[in-house]
């Protein structure tokens, strides 16, 4: 199963044996039965496009999301014939099904977050209304599976933590948060872009209104930052920043980590 479908998919699956077909199996075969999008993102969408060699798999997405890939016809490639899109409720536990119906194992509970609309979705004319931004555009998840008394929650895409965040994941297990920006401003300093964290959705990681703060008092057993972007200086082991993540009680994300609950 996948959370996301990113542009580097294809790299993922070369570099991970879990994803690739046995020996054995058919051509162009995948053992891939579904995947989870948690918002319309071009980074969370975009790899299905690789996915388009008419095997079965499912998508389940809300139906904000479900929405979008109706609309672009490009992900007709990924034929809605054989690649069934589903919707996730919010608020709402859902098992995660194969094709066939059978299920998976995993169940995700679904749960509206702070974020945007998708950059490609924005409504100028709404720009001081979010953009066009509605509940469920952006989504995080709690995932359990069945032989597990653990969860973890996955939320790569957060604009800010309110109350109710914070109380969901107090004393949670494990949870993947959006590492996206280590300060607000970090694309406009290093020359690689116009927009800040929050105008992309994304709350930064540093200081007194960051989120390594903002979760400083919960009792989380595992934090770890997930969507890093690659202006990150925390992706340097050695910078001071990675050193005050860690020294945090953070670990960040990589590559081929492997969590076991």
């Amino acid at each position: 199963m996948l959370f996301n479908a990113s542009p580097d998919i294809r790299q993922q699956i070369a570099a991970t044996p879990e994803l690739q077909p046995s020996e054995t199996a058919a051509p162009r075969s995948t053992p891939i039965s579904a995947v989870v999008l948690t918002n319309a993102d071009v980074d969370h969408i975009a790899g299905l496009l690789s996915l388009r060699e008419r095997e079965r798999f499912v998508i389940y997405a809300t139906a904000r999301v479900l929405a979008v890939l109706e609309q672009n016809a490009i992900f007709n490639v990924v034929d809605p014939a054989l690649v069934e899109r589903r919707e996730l409720p919010l608020h709402q536990v859902s098992p995660i099904l194969n094709w066939q119906n059978v299920p998976t194992g995993i169940s995700v509970e679904v749960f509206a977050v702070p974020g945007k609309i998708a950059l490609f979705l924005e409504d100028q004319a709404k720009a001081e209304q979010g953009f066009g931004t509605e509940e469920g555009d952006t989504i995080g998840l709690k995932i359990m599976s069945d032989d597990a008394a653990s969860a973890v929650f996955y939320i790569p895409g957060c604009a800010r933590i309110d109350g109710d965040l914070k109380q969901r994941l107090d004393r949670a297990a494990c949870l993947l948060f959006d590492g996206t920006v280590y300060t607000d401003g970090e694309m406009l300093t290093s020359g690689v872009g116009a927009k800040t964290g929050k105008r992309m959705g994304h709350l930064h990681i540093s200081g007194p209104e960051g989120s390594m703060h903002a979760l400083s008092d919960l009792a989380i057993g595992r934090r770890i930052y997930v969507h890093i972007n690659n202006t990150n200086p925390i992706l340097d082991d050695r910078s001071p920043q990675a050193a005050t993540v860690r020294e945090s009680g953070w670990e960040i994300g990589y590559d081929g980590m492997e969590i076991r609950l």
